[in-house]
């Protein structure tokens, strides 16, 4: 059996994976979020922080139900919603959250983005999935979005007029699907500019996942 990671060395990776929704281009001034699960709880930033500040010691360490356990600031106001997903979903081991432009346009709109792209295919597995319109500050987000993914292939969904949440089996992965979205919501919408774009039958979709998943990249 795996050791868990230490705290410490979670802090240090959250704090570092802020960088990349930076670097991306998938949050603007202190929106956005990065997540991961250590045992009986979860690592998260501190709200309203600007990323030029951050650092792995003002990363806020919560319990599964949100609640602070080390930390001397106040954690993300997405708290609530990260602490759902982890309680519903053992399998998820990061959780991001972001407004990137594209995506966040296909959620005002309430528009799943359609598979129409072997990178689609190959990452989400089909569309990715719209949530439902919910608050911040309770259950309300974190519910629609294990609702909306249970089941599905697609480790991404957006919130209706809201923005993205990705999930994955570290932070890592769920940073990646927060980039991999943004970077098919944009090709998605220039197609469509220039005409319906050609659907993936999906059993082409299903071989195009499952080579992606288990044979694509280094082993």
């Amino acid at each position: 059996m795996t050791e868990p990671e230490p705290i410490a060395s979670v802090r240090a990776t959250v704090a570092e994976l802020h960088g990349e929704l930076l670097r991306w281009g998938l949050v603007v001034w202190t929106s956005g979020n990065v997540s991961a699960r250590v045992p009986g709880g979860f690592v998260i930033k501190p709200s309203g922080v600007s990323y030029d500040d951050l650092t792995a010691a003002m990363m806020i360490v919560c319990d599964l139900d949100g609640n602070v356990v080390d930390g001397s600031h106040a954690p993300s106001s997405d708290t609530a919603a990260h602490a759902y997903v982890y309680r519903a979903m053992p399998e998820v081991g990061g959780v991001v959250h972001t407004h990137s432009a594209y995506a966040t346009a296909w959620a005002a709109r309430g528009e799943a983005i359609p598979c129409v792209l072997t990178a689609m295919a190959d990452e989400f597995g089909g569309e990715i999935p719209v949530g439902p319109f919910a608050l911040i500050g309770n259950d309300d987000i974190g519910r629609g979005i294990v609702e909306t993914l249970r089941g599905h292939r697609s480790p991404a969904v957006l919130m209706q007029n809201h923005g993205v949440f990705t999930i994955g089996a570290d932070a890592k992965a769920a940073v990646k699907a927060a980039v991999m979205c943004e970077d098919v919501a944009r090709t998605v919408h220039l197609a469509r500019i220039l005409g319906e774009p050609l659907k993936i039958d999906l059993a082409d979709i299903d071989r195009l996942h499952e080579r992606y998943q288990t044979v694509y990249g280094q082993r």
